[in-house]
């Protein structure tokens, strides 16, 4: 890896310290740029819907599979016309719920960027009894 330095907002990252960070969290990240091309996938064993190199400079429909092609053109459109800056939603996939929200990015002048497509599983989050299972988190270590 490479321990060229990026400048944040908030600080620095090397890149090995900001690749570690996207190969470890659970949530998968995909950026789409202002053409709704996908330019970046966050790559990590985690991943529901997998993404290869392959994916990388399509056009995002074309990654996602028919039946949902029409809600994120919608979505898209909605973004790139300033009506709409974030959509989170549950899927059932695989016999599991699945949060994927998608985030409206802009520049310091407003313009529209691109967006973020989130996707976490959300199988393990719960309300009922959050407190036992967070106090449990705690105490009792998972591999």
């Amino acid at each position: 890896m490479n321990n060229e330095t990026v400048n944040l907002l908030g600080g620095n990252l090397t890149l090995t310290q900001l690749n570690a960070i996207f190969q470890t969290i659970p949530e998968e990240f995909d950026f789409i740029d202002e053409h709704d091309i996908v330019r970046w996938s966050s790559a990590n064993r985690h991943r529901l819907f997998k993404r290869t190199d392959d994916d990388l400079g399509k056009h995002v429909l074309e990654v996602h599979p028919g039946h949902s092609q029409e809600r994120v053109k919608q979505v898209l459109k909605q973004m790139h016309d300033g009506k709409r800056g974030v959509l989170s939603l549950i899927i059932h996939y695989h016999g599991k719920p699945v949060n994927i929200a998608f985030y409206s990015l802009h520049d310091n002048d407003g313009k529209y960027i691109g967006c973020v497509e989130v996707t976490q599983d959300v199988s393990g989050h719960q309300e009922k009894g959050a407190w036992w299972h967070n106090l449990k988190q705690v105490l009792f270590k998972k591999h």
